[in-house]
């Protein structure tokens, strides 16, 4: 019986190889016969040093090679190590927004405002996204523009932008990963900004003031230094003007920000109560915890900057190290030393403002040169925030100003004294004058920022006001403005 199956599942193979041979046989008929592929359809095989070449300069983070076959790369979409490590670093870059600034300013506001800092967090961050897809993109690489101040629109609504593309940030990441990275530098730069005018602000009005800031501030200075036709952009457009370097967003995020702070807060005015009653943060814990979130982060910011995993990255992740607990530090001596106590405030305060004086010259400086960077983001923060909000008057409420204002100045001429050619071979053909290139670049951004947010301001307080109502603020924006408790007792 075995036997007899055997013999028809042989006969029926044999039929099966039978009907395939006749349907793979070339047709005798020369009409029914395809016509043979003209040079123009013959499909061109790369090399095998031309692939070899695609591989290196997938593993180098270098520009993708020329083919003189004229045939496609057989890798011609994003590098996977590269990817990857770009979209780690976006969402570590997003982290520091969510929950870390969250956290490090909700717990220096007072109990009665922390829903209102973690309202005022999610509410830019999901508010710039959609704004991002609709223009902030193409304004700020559109990349048909031909302005050195302003993108334009070609990319609205993230047109031109895909997943299998490569090239707009880079050469192994993906389009759309490049373009995500760049949103979480815009969700949080303006969130930067609240930590000045806390406590006192409408939420309708941060709302409005962010949208309007970012069309007039945020989007042309990425354009400006991150572009390839923008301003100030020395290692991408070799006709710009002020051929400065930021590696991670110096002026670009912390001076914008900063300097807008402390324009905004002015224009607001002081808390209630200011010097006349205790203004002290109310969790010290969220204050820690934001600040050890936002330093995990940071090596999303500054080495994920370098749009690949390669040794220039993890030079930014080194330094980046380096200076921040140095200044951790360097900040609690100096506050030991004044005030014959090292808080943790104050270790708080200086880490982050040796992430921030650190970012823009990640990429570019040594080791030891971040050591030197970090005792400076120490001390010279330490010194504005402790006197120059006494001398001035005014009312920068966490500290905005002192530490991502005069941070990142401090920071953007510093990179252009320590920039090293060895660290980074782009640095070589601007190292000369790139001292006074930094300069140039920090005095564009002061005098746009300032001037852009008065007038954003004085507009809005016209319009709709700005600030809530004393009774409000008595009470606390969280049930006021949201309906809401951060705590029941």
């Amino acid at each position: 019986m075995i036997h007899k199956h055997l013999l028809d599942l042989r006969a029926l193979a044999a039929v099966a190889m039978t009907i395939f041979a006749i349907s793979t046989v070339a047709p005798v008929n020369a009409q029914d016969a395809a016509a043979p592929p003209t040079a123009a359809q013959a499909v061109v095989a790369p090399t095998v040093e031309e692939r070899l070449a695609d591989l290196e300069a997938c593993m180098n983070n270098a520009a993708r090679p020329q083919k003189e076959s004229g045939a496609a790369s057989l890798v011609a979409g994003p590098g996977p190590g590269a990817n990857a490590w770009q979209m780690v670093s976006t969402a570590l870059v997003l982290f520091m927004t969510l929950p870390g600034l969250a956290l490090f300013y909700g717990g220096l506001v007072r109990r009665k405002n922390v829903l209102s800092v973690l309202a005022q967090c999610l509410g830019i961050a999901c508010m710039v996204t959609p704004l991002w897809w609709l223009c902030g993109y193409s304004l700020s690489f559109g990349v048909d523009a031909k302005s050195p101040f302003f993108g334009d629109l070609s990319n609205a609504l993230m047109r031109g932008i895909e997943p299998g593309k490569t090239g707009a940030g880079a050469p192994w990441i993906s389009d759309s990963i490049w373009a995500m990275f760049q949103l979480t530098f815009a969700i949080i730069t303006p969130a930067l900004i609240i930590g000045a005018i806390a406590e006192r602000m409408k939420f309708v009005a941060v709302m409005a003031f962010v949208v309007l800031w970012m069309l007039a501030v945020y989007f042309p200075f990425a354009h400006m230094v991150w572009s390839g036709t923008g301003l100030m952009s020395g290692l991408l457009n070799p006709n710009a003007a002020i051929k400065a370097i930021d590696f991670a967003g110096g002026t670009v995020v912390h001076m914008t920000s900063g300097w807008s702070a402390l324009v905004l807060c002015i224009i607001l005015g002081k808390r209630h109560g200011l010097g006349k009653e205790p203004l002290a943060p109310h969790s010290m814990v969220f204050c820690m915890v934001g600040t050890g979130l936002l330093w995990v982060g940071w090596y999303g910011f500054n080495a994920g900057s370098a749009l690949g995993a390669d040794a220039i990255a993890a030079n930014a992740f080194t330094t980046t190290t380096l200076a921040a607990a140095t200044a951790g530090l360097a900040w609690g001596l100096t506050e030991w030393a004044v005030k014959g106590k090292p808080s943790v405030l104050g270790f708080c305060s200086g880490i982050v403002a040796g992430l921030v004086v650190i970012t823009p010259g990640a990429g570019f400086v040594n080791t030891n040169s971040s050591v030197l960077i970090g005792v400076l983001a120490g001390v010279v923060p330490f010194l504005a925030v402790s006197y120059l909000k006494r001398i001035f008057h005014y009312d920068d409420a966490l500290d905005t100003f002192g530490i991502h204002g005069v941070g990142g100045t401090l920071g953007a001429i510093l990179t252009g004294v320590f920039a090293d050619a060895k660290v980074n071979p782009l640095v070589a053909t601007l190292k000369s004058g790139l001292v006074l290139e930094q300069i140039k670049a920090v005095g564009v951004t002061i005098m746009w920022s300032v001037a852009a947010t008065a007038v954003i301001a004085l507009v809005l307080r016209a319009v709709m006001g700005l600030r809530a109502t004393t009774e409000v603020e008595v009470a606390g924006l969280d049930l006021a403005e949201h309906g809401e408790q951060g705590y029941e007792h």
